[in-house]
């Protein structure tokens, strides 16, 4: 069983920038596709980054170039670096774990974007 926990999130302003850590429990995160995602009220669930094993990334266009993802294999973290925020950013973000037929979510933490 592998645990989730998210942490970083926050009310900033347009413009601003905000870093979100996901923290995995367990033995498998190195050998994991990870993967931020996130949802706004009355929109469903949007990739935001994935990272793989070997940190290839990959970024929805409306991210790309303002967030980056990161990890940390020896500290079971991943990281979402995220500048130059828009109210548009404003969502829900979830952490995920995939390996296999193995799927988990984190419990998700709010981003607000707001002057």
């Amino acid at each position: 069983q592998v645990q989730l926990v998210e942490s970083g999130g926050g009310l900033v302003q347009p413009g601003g920038s905000l870093r979100l850590s996901c923290s995995a429990s367990g033995s498998i995160f190195s050998r994991a596709l990870m993967g931020w995602y996130r949802q706004a009220p009355g929109k469903e669930r949007e990739l935001v980054a994935t990272i793989t094993s070997s940190s290839s990334r990959g970024y929805a266009g409306s991210v790309k170039g303002r967030f980056t993802i990161s990890r940390d294999n020896a500290k079971n973290t991943v990281n979402l670096q995220m500048n130059s925020l828009k109210p548009e950013d404003t969502a829900v973000y979830y952490c995920r774990l995939s390996l296999g037929s193995l799927d988990y979510w984190g419990q998700g933490i709010q981003v607000t974007v707001s002057s």
